[in-house]
């Protein structure tokens, strides 16, 4: 059901003006990173082994602390934790462009830096979910035109990394990355919120365990989580550093950037879709797009001329983003707020915690049965967790919060 407009709620406040340039920015930093990753490490000479560790360093480094942003998220909030991830992820971008034009960095500083960027992003990624109904009051038209950004920081990130590499070098991609992070830091920083009262009793280990609580409590929660461990092992673990070395090793290094742009570009459509279109089952509704996504594992596979490459990716995007609308929605409206960054922690770092160690794993899975065949067992595994999302009757069954819309409070 679609609102009139007479009683839609006021989207573009001074404050989500001010959050929504803070994530387009920062998505746009976010997303040039693999691009100059891959390209960095092969051109280093480190091969698409180098590219797994890197990637899988910055993902688990994610993964094994994105809990503890949820907690101090609830303890404290959000938006300091937010600010000083950014801080740390400018300084050490800023330290790999320097690196990179001064001489060759060695391999324990590429892992280290992506170490130190993933750790930042962990402090950084439960504040997001939490914000979006402090910043706005229809929680999913905002999901929706962030969807949308997302979209679009997807295909100029990538691309301008691409154009970078491919122009300059990586260095150049790594300190435009280190400004993004700062625009977003000071974005942020100029939010005006309502003041934040947290319950600070509890222990670090008791906010765990409460959180923990309330994700295993809800079985459409803990179902999807599952779902996208076979997701990343299989699906988003190999497909950038493989797709990577199938994407230039058939077409150049600037082609992954189109590709990854493009993909980007249905992310943005898929993003309009679900500003639109609200079903009465929304998860539902998101697994029937995600049918979708296989085609980006299946077009790094065959590797088709680059418009059908791209094609395929912005195919894949669409479902992407209309999921992740509906995703982020259902979240942020069955969970009680005073625990949903603990919650949204736990989500986030299931459902990425597979993801490190399949692009460990990709590079020498490669080589075994070849860089085609497994991203075709990618697109094979893609397949299965969209038809399991579907087969789900905690998650296809799942119906919209009655109360979707929360206004905040300005101060």
């Amino acid at each position: 059901m679609i609102d009139g407009a007479a009683s839609e709620p006021r989207l573009w406040t001074p404050n989500f003006a001010l959050y929504f340039t803070a994530r387009v920015v920062s998505q746009v930093g976010d997303t040039m990173i693999p691009v100059a990753t891959a390209v960095a490490m092969l051109s280093l000479g480190y091969g698409v082994s180098g590219v797994g560790y890197a990637l899988g360093a910055w993902m688990g480094a994610f993964a094994l602390f994105v809990v503890f942003g949820g907690v101090f998220a609830d303890r404290f909030h959000p938006r300091p934790l937010m600010i000083g991830s950014d801080a740390a992820r400018f300084a050490v971008q800023g330290a790999l462009a320097a690196y990179l034009w001064l001489g060759q960095p060695a391999l324990w500083f590429m892992i280290g830096t992506s170490l130190i960027g993933g750790t930042a992003t962990a402090m950084f990624q439960p504040g997001t979910s939490s914000l979006v109904p402090q910043v706005a009051a229809d929680a999913q038209k905002a999901n929706g035109v962030l969807r949308v950004s997302e979209g679009f920081a997807q295909m100029a990130g990538p691309a301008l990394a691409g154009a970078l590499v491919a122009a300059t070098s990586a260095a150049w991609a790594f300190a435009i990355d280190a400004a993004t992070f700062a625009i977003s830091g000071l974005c942020l920083a100029a939010l005006r919120l309502p003041p934040f009262l947290a319950d600070r009793s509890d222990s670090t280990l008791t906010s765990l365990r409460t959180g923990w609580q309330e994700f295993r409590s809800r079985s459409w929660l803990w179902g999807v989580i599952l779902i996208w461990w076979v997701l990343g092992v299989f699906v988003w673990g190999p497909v950038t550093p493989v797709g990577a070395i199938s994407i230039i090793d058939a077409h150049g290094k600037a082609a992954f950037g189109y590709a990854e742009a493009a993909f980007g570009a249905g992310c943005a459509v898929g993003g309009l879709a679900a500003i639109r279109l609200r079903p009465a089952r929304p998860l539902l509704g998101g697994g029937i797009a995600m049918l979708l996504f296989p085609m980006m594992p299946l077009a790094a596979a065959l590797v088709p001329a680059l418009p059908l490459l791209m094609l395929g990716y912005a195919v894949s995007g669409a479902g992407w983003a209309f999921w992740g609308v509906q995703w982020s929605t259902t979240v942020q409206t069955q969970i009680p707020q005073d625990r949903l960054n603990r919650v949204a922690a736990y989500q986030v770092a299931g459902s990425i915690l597979a993801v490190p160690l399949g692009q460990t794993v990709a590079g020498p899975a490669s080589s075994l049965v070849g860089v085609h065949r497994l991203l075709l067992v990618s697109t094979v595994a893609a397949f299965g967790c969209a038809a399991a999302l579907l087969s789900s009757p905690p998650i296809r069954g799942l119906r919209r919060a009655p109360k979707a819309v929360a206004a905040p409070t300005e101060v």
